[in-house]
């Protein structure tokens, strides 16, 4: 049992140095020179480091965010019409912005059209938002007339 071992680790140890091998023949290839605002050390395409030369050199985009352009916000698929901290949100439903940016609901309440309510006890909302209860009855435990 111990053989088969010890022939799965070198076999380990033979791939892993010839994983090696091909990349740094890669890497020994000429690339395209660098422009002035893109310089590399050595030290940052080392496979040592866990940063390819590929990853080093890949810049994203900056993202796109409401803070710098309003409307992305009134996007279609956007989370919420209102930008709150460089995020789209709806300030009438949003538990942690209700009603304007930062507000938020305490424990045991719920956002309803930008106001904190506690869905449990409010005739106006019971249960859920915008959930009325008839005139005259009340809401207990999120539903209307429980005895």
């Amino acid at each position: 049992m111990a053989r088969f071992f010890f022939i799965m680790a070198l076999a380990m140890a033979f791939a892993t140095s010839l994983a090696f091998a091909t990349t740094s023949i890669n890497e020994e290839q000429p690339t395209m020179a660098p422009s002035s605002d893109e310089v590399f050390s050595e030290d940052e395409s080392s496979p040592v480091t866990g940063t390819s030369r590929f990853l080093a050199q890949y810049k994203p985009r900056a993202t796109m965010t409401c803070d710098r352009f309003p409307r992305i916000c009134r996007a279609k698929g956007s989370s919420g019409p209102d930008c709150c901290k460089k995020k789209c949100v709806n300030v009438m439903k949003d538990n942690l912005n209700c009603g304007q940016c930062g507000l938020r609901c305490r424990y045991g309440t719920t956002c309803c059209s930008g106001r904190c309510v506690n869905v449990m006890f409010d005739p106006q909302n019971c249960g859920g938002c915008k959930n009325r209860c008839k005139k005259g009855s009340f809401c207990s435990h999120g539903m209307c007339n429980y005895a």
